[in-house]
Order: structure tokens, then sequence, then C-alpha cells
């Protein structure tokens, strides 16, 4: 049952990302003022939220990505993305994601005859991925 509550709280967030992407590709301009005035602010908390369990310890480990038997040293992964986007991606120009890239390893069933595609980094080596979408119960 935590598969299935894992895989939905997660396509619930991967939807509400791509519909604030859709409006900030496709809105007028009024619409994008009022969406950046409610949902800037939700998404800045949310960013700080996760980045202060990443915070690093008074070994300078990350407490979130370390495990008992090994110590993960700041910046991790979740940092160092944090930086990517949000500082360093603002000097880069970005290509915009095609619909398919996006849905690539969302599937949460691969279809009958074909093969479950290959799992992220995150899927297979981190403690951020919930459920590996190849092992994911159906309801």
């Amino acid at each position: 049952m935590d598969q299935v509550l894992g895989q939905v709280l997660r396509n619930a967030v991967w939807e509400r990302l791509d519909m604030l992407t859709d409006l900030a590709n496709r809105a007028d301009a009024q619409s994008l003022v009022s969406v950046a005035r409610s949902e800037l602010p939700r998404l800045t908390e949310a960013w700080r939220a996760m980045l202060k369990m990443h915070e690093p310890d008074e070994r300078g480990d990350c407490p979130t990505c370390s495990t008992r038997w090994h110590r993960c040293k700041a910046p991790c992964s979740v940092w160092q993305v944090a930086h990517e986007h949000l500082v360093a991606g603002g000097l880069a120009p970005q290509q915009q994601p095609s619909a398919d890239s996006r849905l690539q390893g969302r599937r949460t069933v691969p279809a009958q005859g074909r093969p479950a595609p290959a799992p992220s980094a995150a899927e297979t080596t981190g403690r951020h991925a919930l459920v590996n979408p190849r092992r994911a119960v159906t309801a």
C-alpha cells in the first residue's frame, strides 16, 4: 500500500509541475503575474524545506543522504541540483523539454511485451526514490 501511495504522490507532483510549465509557456502576461504571485512563494518554501533537511551536520555530512555505512559529504546531490537550477541555470540558456522527455521514466507499469524504461540515477542510487517504477504495484 505504501508503494501505491508513493506513486500517487509522485504522479500528483509531476502533474503539478507539468501544469506550471505549461502555464509559463502558454499563459498571457496577466495570468503569468497571477500565477507567479501564488506559486513562487510556495515553490521557494518547498525548496527551503527540502534544503533544510540536507543542511550539513557538524562533520560536514548530509544527514538525509548519509547512511550508517556511507557518509555523504556536503554538498549532496540535492544541494548540487538546487545550485544548478536556481543559481547557475539562470546564466545559461535552457532548452525547453519536449512532452516525450518529461514523460519518460514516469510509467509505473511497463506495457505488455515491452521492456521497462531504464531507471534514473535517483531511482537506483538515492534514498529519495520511494519506489522503483519497475517494481510498482498496480491496484
